[in-house]
């Protein structure tokens, strides 16, 4: 996580950088469960398994300039290691799930809006050894990664329910390309909602 953690500092100083020509920003923290057709059983030799399970906790950022448009990020991953194959010996993976999004905001009252997005990304499937070691830990090298470029789509309605602040029934659909080589398929559903919190004019 570390290199994701580096990538979200940069790219919120390029958030700060460019809010003197934006409207507002919004920053929200969210939770959600991913989806994907598959068999229900599966093992690792068949490549089988659908990327389903676990819980997915979510940060995204947004800046909207002129017309309510503007451009979002947003990094998703599940939260414990899920086990490839469901059986207790079976090799503990991680997916991230990073994209970048051309964004749009409609009002729909007062307190309601809309945020509706598509954009690109990729995702990043860590698996992990059966039995890390310190020297593992301390090197930072306890997996191998999987890239796979992706396109999504998705949206959401946000409710202001005290002052700036949000919360945000959402859903995002991906297409994964090539994720049938790590998982059953490439459609994945993320439906969840976020708490967030609006800077500036809305």
């Amino acid at each position: 996580m570390r290199k994701f953690a580096g990538f979200a500092t940069l790219f919120a100083i390029a958030l700060l950088a460019s809010r003197a020509s934006a409207q507002q920003g919004d920053v929200a923290l969210g939770f959600s469960a991913l989806m994907s057709p598959g068999a229900a059983s599966c093992s690792f030799a068949t490549g089988l398994c659908p990327e389903k399970g676990g819980v997915y906790p979510s940060i995204n950022a947004d800046v909207i300039f002129h017309r309510r448009i503007g451009f979002n990020y947003e990094v998703t991953w599940r939260g414990g290691q899920g086990l490839y194959g469901g059986c207790a010996n079976c090799q503990p993976y991680r997916p991230i799930i990073n994209d970048f999004s051309a964004i749009f905001q409609p009002r729909l009252g007062k307190k309601l809006g809309a945020d509706l997005l598509a954009g690109i990304g990729f995702q990043d499937t860590r698996y992990y050894g059966y039995q890390p070691t310190y020297s593992c830990y301390a090197l930072g090298a306890c997996f191998t990664c999987s890239f796979h470029f992706l396109t999504d789509i998705g949206g959401g309605i946000r409710y202001y329910f005290w002052h700036s602040a949000f919360i945000r029934p959402e859903v995002r659909y991906y297409y994964v390309h090539n994720n049938t080589a790590d998982f059953s398929s490439g459609n994945l559903l993320r439906v969840g909602a976020s708490l967030g919190y609006t800077i500036g004019g809305r």
